[in-house]
């Protein structure tokens, strides 16, 4: 009975993720002030974002600024490729890697990502 309402195991890491004519847009929850960066962290299935864990504190900027870099370095963008869509003054964020391929994104987050997630 529950199957018919659940339908958990059709979502997936990629609903956090549009392909765009200008690239891709990804959905992400930060955690601010980690230990260590970490990025991707994981996945939040209800919010549909994928997580990640920022070692600098969300002050004037320094934490988004970790995160457009992180993510440049993660698939091999620029950072200048990374820009907010919305979301600058909040944890979940949405950003727009420009001309960024929506398949390489995949392959670079299934690659990443925790096994139970993928």
């Amino acid at each position: 009975m529950l199957s018919g309402i659940w339908k958990i195991g059709t979502m997936t890491f990629e609903d956090a993720l549009k392909e765009v004519d200008s690239g891709v847009i990804i959905d992400i929850e930060v955690t601010p002030g980690s230990k260590v960066l970490c990025v991707p962290s994981g996945y939040n299935l209800w919010r549909k974002r994928i997580e990640v864990r920022l070692s600098q504190n969300a002050q004037k900027g320094k934490a988004n600024e970790q995160l457009v870099s992180a993510l440049a370095d993660l698939f091999g963008l620029r950072s200048s490729d990374v820009s907010f869509v919305n979301g600058m003054h909040n944890s979940k964020k949405s950003l727009l890697l420009q001309n960024a391929d929506y398949f390489h994104i995949i392959t670079v987050l299934r690659e990443k990502l925790p096994d139970d997630v993928v």
